[in-house]
């Protein structure tokens, strides 16, 4: 199974955002001499959540300090872009790293970034569709012409053409059912941010499974993205995960404002209204424990034995050959980010790339029983 990791580069008061860009970058320049398989961009706009706001421009940055790791996104937010750019970009970007690349699509969820590139948020499900399938196109095909509700373009060509086939490598991150069924149509892979229940993921990648086979496509394995703590004590482990997600809850509010259920009113968004009741209870000590513990334990977290343990169960469920770790987050210091980085290359890394034991099938158990739910934290 591969492994890789991505930058969340969270803006921290009193700091510079140049300094601690600078630290993530650090980050990613220790992925290919710690052994890892890819490094991932995110993309998001504004608010300091995630200063990314070109994952491409920073994967081409990369693309020349490095030679093996697959470099990928997650995610493109296609409503926000002119395709054909992102079509020209994705191409340049696969000539410039020889090809070692793929990329995660994603139609966005924060309003604030809607509005500061002025397009209806409303309009975010048809855009996304129309982008994804013109870009398919426009990779594809040496030549092609496009007459659709948003885009009407003429007939020309992506110049220079990609080396490899980059729309071969297409996934989507969803979290609506809406999307999963638009994603699974276009033949796009699978990208899971882990923020339920395990058996409630695998449950989501089968239906997105059932879906694209139902259309005639062959679903690859889904690309899993998780937070990890792992340390040489338990405790230390969790300790460390319990202090800095429990910081992420403020910098995902601050940022999609989940808690004031504003996006349950907006259409294509629907589903989103729900986390309206569990983002308002943050205030709340007790609640914002308990909804930390939750999360904790759907992540990476504890000894690296532990880590090996529950990646080899995830793979399992989930049937996943590439995993996304982010070692850095909720505003972490840079050298704890190494730490955990660096004991995960060294003793977790190797088994879970080499050992034949990563070699699993997707295996769905019964969801009886309780579940929880709407909860969501964003990369």
């Amino acid at each position: 199974m591969k492994i890789g990791m991505d930058l969340s580069v969270l803006a921290q008061p009193g700091r510079s955002d140049a300094a601690v860009l600078a630290e993530h970058l650090a980050l990613g320049d220790l992925a290919e001499p710690l052994g890892f398989d890819s490094l991932f961009g995110l993309e998001h706009h504004f608010t300091g959540y995630s200063m990314s706001p070109h994952p491409l421009q920073l994967l081409s940055y990369f693309a020349g300090r490095t030679k093996r790791i697959t470099l990928g996104t997650c995610v493109i937010v296609l409503p926000w872009h002119d395709p054909i750019r992102v079509a020209e970009q994705i191409a340049y970007l696969d000539l410039l790293c020889g090809g070692r690349c793929l990329f995660g699509f994603g139609r966005g969820a924060a309003s604030v970034e809607y509005a500061g590139f002025r397009v209806p948020m409303e309009e975010a499900r048809p855009r996304f569709a129309e982008s994804a399938q013109l870009i398919t196109k426009a990779l594809r095909d040496e030549e092609f012409e496009w007459d659709g509700e948003y885009f009407q373009i003429p007939k020309m060509s992506i110049r220079p053409r990609p080396m490899s086939h980059p729309e071969r490598r297409f996934y989507a991150s969803s979290v609506s059912p809406e999307s999963a069924e638009i994603m699974a149509k276009l033949g796009f892979g699978m990208m899971v941010i882990m923020q339920n229940e395990w058996v409630k993921a695998a449950a989501d990648i089968q239906k997105f499974r059932d879906i694209a086979i139902s259309v005639g496509h062959a679903p690859r394995p889904p690309i899993i993205l998780t937070n990890v703590s792992v340390a040489e004590s338990r405790d230390e482990a969790k300790d460390r995960a319990m202090q800095y997600l429990s910081a992420k809850w403020d910098s995902i509010d601050a940022h999609y404002k989940f808690s004031d259920g504003h996006l349950g009113k907006i259409k294509g968004y629907e589903s989103y209204g729900r986390m309206a009741k569990t983002y308002s209870k943050l205030k709340d000590v007790e609640a914002r424990q308990k909804m930390t513990d939750f999360y904790v334990k759907i992540q990476i977290v504890g000894t690296p034995d532990d880590c090996i343990q529950q990646l080899a169960e995830l793979q399992n469920l989930t049937g996943s050959d590439h995993m996304v770790c982010d070692f850095s987050y909720g505003g972490m210091p840079h050298e704890d980010g190494v730490l955990n980085m660096r004991l995960f290359a060294d003793r977790v890394l190797p088994v879970i790339q080499h050992d034949t034991a990563f070699k699993g099938t997707v295996n769905i158990p019964g969801l009886e029983g309780k579940q929880e739910a709407d909860v969501f934290a964003p990369a």
